[in-house]
Parts: structure tokens; sequence; C-alpha cells
């Protein structure tokens, strides 16, 4: 088939929508199908940073589309970016050919609509990957009053694309019944969680790279990698860096970027704490190093973001073999796999006195203890949660929605 993918961010990006959509696209063209990608020319980190208009990665065909560099400073910069992109999108679209399946994600907001509206017009079928939920995700972020014009305009977009759309991919059936809440079949919502890297594996300190290069091996460290999105609360985790202060054997780990990094850096400079770290993103194939170095994860769910958004950061983590502790609801997809699995620890926001009692946990645990983790973490990500696992599901889903 002849497929052509949307999406803001993709190679060399490290976004996790670009590199899961990267995955994707591999995986097509070495099936030999003809892909086609449409991102954005500049880079996520780095606005400023221009990348090549044209590009072949692995034989999918790049076209990058120009945008403005306003960067995340307020949500009207971040909203002129994404309004720059859709517009660059539309003139772009206008001089590309027939498709017999087009996949939109979710980068910028609304960007499906548009693969809707392109599948009308030239043909072919069309595939939403929601990697969160819009405009529903605007109302908790502050950014949308509910129920205003603009907001019924927006969700009459999305209702619109959700309608027209021959597949939705959601990421976990907390997202499938915020988007069957809206009236859509639920026949044509496939749920398929993401995945994480093949090359991460659980790897013993003493042999982490990443410990020696920053000089931590006698260290235990709590690691929070990925977004720092409005939608992962950190207060509880900085708190707990606080109280732990004095404790010079353990360590506060933040790896990534995004609109909580000044909180992050504020909160270390204001409260003078030399046990919190932090560090950019990881690229790619640094992660098999990066993960497995944490001795406790964190990951963070927002009460107000269940199914609108998904912490896809957990696969790598379970990946890693380490222990996790989820600070939020237990009514949330990472809830599920810790009821249903038996594995990570969960506390709720601003129990700063429960994570420490975790953190406590887990520097007790023996050894053997460890190695069970590990060994049960890994098997659950290599076999519910494995790239290929999860790839074969969309590729079936874009497959029956082309014949359909």
């Amino acid at each position: 088939m002849k497929i052509l993918l949307l999406n803001q961010t993709f190679y060399p990006d490290n976004a996790a929508t670009a590199q899961h959509l990267v995955d994707l696209a591999i995986e097509l063209v070495q099936r030999n199908h003809s892909v086609d990608v449409v991102s954005d020319i500049r880079s996520y980190d780095d606005r400023n940073k221009l990348l090549p208009r044209v590009e072949t990665y692995k034989g999918v065909r790049i076209h990058r589309i120009g945008t403005t560099a306003f960067g995340k400073k307020s949500k009207f910069h971040r909203g002129l970016d994404y309004l720059s992109f859709n517009i660059s999108l539309l003139f772009k679209m206008l001089s590309l050919p027939r498709y017999d399946c087009v996949i939109g994600l979710t980068t910028p907001p609304w960007i499906s609509f548009f693969g809707v509206m392109f599948c009308k017009i030239k043909g072919g079928r069309f595939t939403h990957w929601a990697m969160d939920v819009n405009p529903d995700e605007a109302v908790k972020l502050g950014w949308v009053k509910h129920g205003s014009f603009f907001y019924r305009l927006l969700n009459a977009w999305a209702c619109f694309t959700y309608e027209k759309s021959n597949k939705i991919i959601a990421l976990d059936r907390y997202m499938a019944g915020l988007i069957r809440s809206k009236g859509i079949n639920s026949n044509k919502i496939c749920i398929i969680p993401p995945w994480a890297h093949d090359d991460i594996k659980p790897i013993s300190h003493k042999e982490n790279v990443f410990r020696k290069k920053y000089k931590l091996e006698d260290k235990f460290i709590v690691m929070y990698s990925g977004n720092f999105s409005i939608c992962h609360p950190i207060n509880t985790v900085l708190e707990s860096a606080r109280a732990l202060r004095n404790d010079h054997q353990i360590v506060f780990v933040f790896i990534g970027g995004g609109v909580r990094l000044d909180e992050i850096l504020e909160y270390k400079e204001t409260y003078k704490l030399d046990n919190i770290i932090y560090l950019p993103y990881q690229e790619r194939e640094d992660l098999k190093y990066s993960l497995p170095a944490a001795d406790l994860h964190i990951v963070s769910m927002g009460d107000d973001y269940v199914g609108i958004v998904h912490p896809s950061k957990i696969y790598g983590i379970l990946q890693s073999g380490r222990p996790f502790v989820l600070i939020g609801p237990k009514n949330c997809a990472i809830g599920d796999i810790i009821a249903n699995h038996r594995i990570g620890y969960q506390v709720e926001h601003n129990d700063v006195r429960g994570l420490l009692q975790i953190v406590d946990k887990v520097r007790m645990l023996s050894e053997s203890e460890k190695r069970e983790i590990a060994r049960k973490s890994y098997a659950l990500s290599t076999n519910q949660f494995s790239r290929k696992h999860s790839i074969n599901l969309i590729i079936n889903a874009i497959h029956n929605s082309t014949i359909l």
C-alpha cells in the first residue's frame, strides 16, 4: 500500500510520538509498503534548529513543512506554532497524491481533521492514532473554557474526525471510553498500547555506563525520565527530594524536558538541593543505559487527565526491569498494570510520606527480590507490551480499515 503518516514530530526528534511513529514507519517499509511522512521542519526540542526539508530515512520519505518558532513560552506561543503547522499542512496536502491509507496522530491537535478531509477529497482510508484526546485536554489545561463557542467548534471538529475515521487507535481502555462517550461507534475503536525500545534490558549497576558517566555508582537513584508535562504533576517528587536532602546516598534524577522544567530547576535553586540532578533527553541509543540506572522510577498521572493522555514511559520502565511507583489515581492504565500483574507501587498526589515509605521499602529489597522484579517486569514488557506485538496489531488495523 501507499501510506501517508501525519505528525508534527518524527525522526530525529526524541518525543515519544515521534519514536513510536518511526518504529511503525520502518516496519511498514520492511513489509514492502511505500511510506511518506509529513512533519515539522523545526526540531521539537529546539524550535530554532531547522531539519532538512526533504529526507529519506531507512526507506521512509520525510517531507517537512515550515512553521513558526515561538516555542513553549506560553500557551499562546505554542498555539501559534500549532496554527502555523496546520496551515502549512493544508497547503502541502494540496500537492500530495492519493494514498491507500493515511494515519494521523494528535500533535498538533486536529491534524487528523485535515487527514480525514484529505481522504474524503482524494480517496483512501483514514486511521486516527489517538495519543491524547482534545479538546478535553485543552479544557483541563485551562486553554479553552468548557461550553464556550471555541470549545464547541473544536469539539465538533474532533467528533467529525472520529466519525469519519475508518479506524481509531486508543492507547488504553479509559481513552477508548472517553472517545465512545462522544457518540462514536465502539466497533471502529481498537485499544493498542504503545511499546518500549527492543534494546532496553535489565543490566546490573556495575555494568551501567550511565552511572559511571555521572559518578552515581554508589547512589540510590530515584528517576523521573520523560516529558515534564502539566498532565504529570511533580510536586510530590520535589517535596520528597527536599525531605531527603540530608540523606547523601539518595539522588533524584530528572531526565527530559517540557513546560515543568523551570519548576524543577527553580525548586532545586530555591531550596539549594544538591540531591536533584537534571539531564536533558537522552539519545534513543542511550536509553538502554539511562533507564536501568534507576533504583526506583517515578510515573506521574494527573487525576484529571485519565483517559486524555497515556504515560507511555511505563513500557520502557518495565523493560528496564526496575521498580516503579505510580503517583496518581488507582483507576488509570498504570493502575491497571499494578493491580492486574501485582507489580509496582502506587501513592496519591501530595502523599509525600507515602512516597518516602516506598523509597525506604525499595532500598530494603534483597538482591533476590530485585532480580524477581526485573524478571517479572521484563517478561511482561516483552510478552504483552512488546514492539512487535503492538505494531502487528496496528498494521492489522490499517489493513482492515483499507479493505472494509
